[in-house]
């Protein structure tokens, strides 16, 4: 979690926070239309990939704030 928290505070020492931010953001995004797709679009014993997809998403979505944050924190 350290190593984590030094390269977002490079990050943000860098000035490219913001752009950072929003690419995860969007990737989190197409991860989680890439989920639904998969899910919506295949037969419902493959759920795996999919659900793998939506969370792995929501975590990008989620992160950037989270990590940008506790850096200012530490």
């Amino acid at each position: 979690m350290d190593e984590a928290l030094e390269v977002v505070d490079v990050v943000a020492d860098s000035g490219f926070e913001g752009l950072i931010s929003w690419a995860l953001r969007i990737a989190g995004l197409l991860a989680i239309l890439a989920g639904l797709g998969l899910w919506l679009g295949t037969e419902m014993g493959l759920l795996v990939i999919p659900a793998l997809l939506i969370l792995g998403g929501l975590v990008l979505l989620v992160a950037p704030s989270v990590l940008l944050a506790l850096a200012e924190f530490a």
